[in-house]
């Protein structure tokens, strides 16, 4: 995991039970690691999805010939 060089003191008004929820999910002891584990998994997601999602174009792009060898996608 990254460590950023920058640290600001954030505020915010947080459900305290979907915090604990996270802690217990990411096993982690303290809010603030829950915070920064769930925001890591939050942004490796959105990479993977931006990812696929380009791979899906490029072979959409690709006219690439898709048979159904099992006959299941045609009623």
């Amino acid at each position: 995991m990254p460590r950023n060089q920058s640290r600001a003191h954030k505020h915010f008004r947080l459900d305290a039970a979907k915090i604990k929820r996270a802690q217990r999910v990411l096993r982690v002891t303290t809010e603030t690691e829950a915070i920064k584990r769930a925001l890591d998994l939050l942004l490796s997601e959105h990479e993977r999805n931006r990812l696929a999602a380009r791979a899906n174009e490029r072979f959409a792009a690709s006219g690439a010939n898709i048979r159904d060898v099992y006959g299941n996608l045609e009623s």
